[in-house]
């Protein structure tokens, strides 16, 4: 398809019976339209919902900009202050840094054109409210590692409930037999994308990642204003800052909506659309993804039921394994970052036999893999949402110390390469707080024994 000079947002509506916000869009002749259903009853017509309502708007759009990607986005009559202006341009340049590099383009020159907002005075993020933590936080749960440490943390300090997105009649048992586990209430919602985006190669579409984490932010916060809540918090961790690659001399992060460079900028644009009265962070922002499995390994009664796999994902049903495939690379990464605190027997259960690092079948295919995740491969780090290299190069070391691990073939060849490897971090270093982080002092996570 040729390249329309621009996206435009056309508008949204909310339709408080039927519990649904429908956003618009447009191509040239094409219209597109999103559908958020929500399942928590709420003052629809309230200012906080309205505001979220807007905020979604804004970020569903990217998944109908990239289509095209044309050089300019018109908000139509949607007005934005300075503040969200910005935001919104980094939003898309960034969070689809990776999109533009796999097809050769550059997004540098974006323009964001429409009618302006006046800034909230003095608008400030908002922080834990002073009599103390907040007690209804809303916790997104993906069912893995990151967000089941976080659920353990938050409910020992407040009254959550999980956040769950879905397609309309559509849930995955990867993520549901987790949150049976954790036990608490779940606030949903189903969120539709517009049906020709399934279409993108027959309509000669652009194709890619989009920023996902942020739109589920979004549409987090929206969830939280309908259900009386105050507090949206998030599990991203330490290293999901850390480019995934540099090319032309930019740094291109598969996880960008999952950094802390977006949750501060997403802190700032909630603090003027909500006066400071919504508060958004992550609780395990200063923690790695090294000191994130130590916690999870003694969470002991989720090992049977997280499912981190990336097959268990897949958008048509019948392509989804309900097992660990052992062989993609978030099953490599989270053998490889659990296995300085599991036995190899808790492991092997886990992956129900298939664990990466101990298939002997596949210890010479699954090599290179590794290698992809420890920096030492020709082959870039994978667009995924695993640790950075230094994790991965301190957790074949601590792994391959253990007394189980010895006959582990695998383990110890990449064991062997690391210490001639530059800037391998100590296991100590990663097993503290790392880095700038928003955790209100209530929520600190230090004392977060299982």
């Amino acid at each position: 398809m040729s390249t329309p000079a621009q996206f435009r947002y056309e508008g949204y509506d909310v339709d408080e019976a039927r519990g649904l916000l429908s956003c618009r869009y447009s191509l040239g002749s094409l219209q597109f339209e999103e559908r958020v259903a929500f399942a928590a009853s709420g003052q629809w017509d309230s200012p906080a919902v309205r505001e979220a309502a807007r905020l979604v708007f804004l970020l569903t759009g990217v998944s109908y900009y990239k289509t095209a990607a044309p050089p300019v986005i018109d908000l139509g009559e949607t007005a934005l202050t300075c503040t969200e202006r910005d935001f919104l341009r980094e939003f898309y340049i960034e969070g689809l840094g990776e999109f533009a590099y796999r097809n050769g383009l550059d997004l540098t020159g974006l323009r964001v054109e429409g009618p302006n907002r006046p800034e909230q005075a003095h608008a400030k993020p908002a922080s834990a409210p002073s009599a103390g933590v907040s007690a209804r936080p809303l916790v997104p749960f993906g069912g893995g590692i990151d967000s089941i440490v976080t659920t353990e943390l938050v409910r020992r300090r407040a009254d959550p409930a999980l956040f769950i997105v879905n397609r309309p009649g559509d849930r995955f048992d990867a993520i549901e037999r987790p949150a049976a586990v954790a036990g608490l209430p779940i606030v949903r919602a189903e969120r539709e994308i517009d049906s020709q985006l399934r279409q993108s190669e027959g309509l000669g579409f652009l194709n890619g990642h989009v920023p996902v984490t942020g739109i589920l932010s979004a549409i987090a916060v929206m969830a939280a204003a309908l259900d009386g809540r105050d507090t949206v918090i998030m599990s991203n961790e330490w290293s999901a800052s850390i480019p995934t690659l540099e090319a032309g001399g930019r740094a291109i992060n598969h996880q960008y909506s999952k950094s802390a460079a977006f949750e501060a900028a997403f802190r700032r644009v909630l603090a003027g659309a909500f006066a400071g009265r919504v508060n958004y962070f992550s609780a395990l922002r200063p923690y790695s993804e090294l000191w994130v499995a130590q916690r999870f390994a003694r969470m002991t009664r989720y090992h049977a039921s997280f499912h981190s796999c990336n097959r268990a994902f897949p958008l048509d049903k019948a392509r989804r394994l309900d097992y660990w495939c052992g062989r993609c690379d978030k099953c490599c990464f989270i053998d490889l970052i659990l296995a300085p605190f599991l036995s190899a027997d808790e492991l092997g259960s886990i992956f129900d036999g298939r664990e990466p690092l101990a298939d002997p079948d596949q210890a010479s295919s699954l090599l290179e893999q590794f290698r992809t995740l420890l920096g030492t491969s020709p082959v870039s780090k994978p667009f995924e949402c695993v640790g950075d290299a230094g994790e991965c190069r301190a957790a074949v070391l601590l792994a391959a110390q253990r007394p189980d691990r010895g006959g582990t073939r695998l383990l110890q060849l990449l064991a062997e390469e690391v210490p001639m490897l530059p800037d391998v971090p100590s296991a100590a270093d990663l097993l503290r707080p790392l880095g700038r982080h928003f955790i209100p002092d209530e929520y600190a996570a230090e004392d977060l024994l299982v």
